[in-house]
């Protein structure tokens, strides 16, 4: 038996929830992914961008201050890694 490995970028738990929920969905703005993955407004707001910086995700943000919105969105890129996790993840429980 052979282990892929795992990649680091979505082998952790806030970055996972982010991607399977962006991954179901067309978009998210960052209220709705905070409540969805009860992380706090700073976790989330670094992990964003560990994804955008990766080339995951793409956030787009309007406005400023206290009135900003922030959208989030999955790219194929993402959804290529986030497929290919999967696989990895899941060969480590077949036989």
């Amino acid at each position: 038996m052979e282990f892929k490995e795992l990649n680091p970028l979505l082998h952790n738990e806030l970055r996972l929830r982010i991607m399977a929920a962006l991954d179901s969905l067309d978009d998210a703005d960052f209220v709705y992914l905070k409540g969805l993955t009860k992380a706090t407004s700073g976790n989330l707001s670094v992990q964003l961008t560990n994804l955008a910086d990766a080339g995951y995700i793409k956030v787009s943000r309007s406005g400023e201050g206290r009135g900003s919105h922030t959208v989030c969105r999955i790219t194929p890129k993402g959804t290529a890694a986030l497929r290919e996790y999967q696989q990895a993840l899941m060969g480590y429980f077949s036989s």
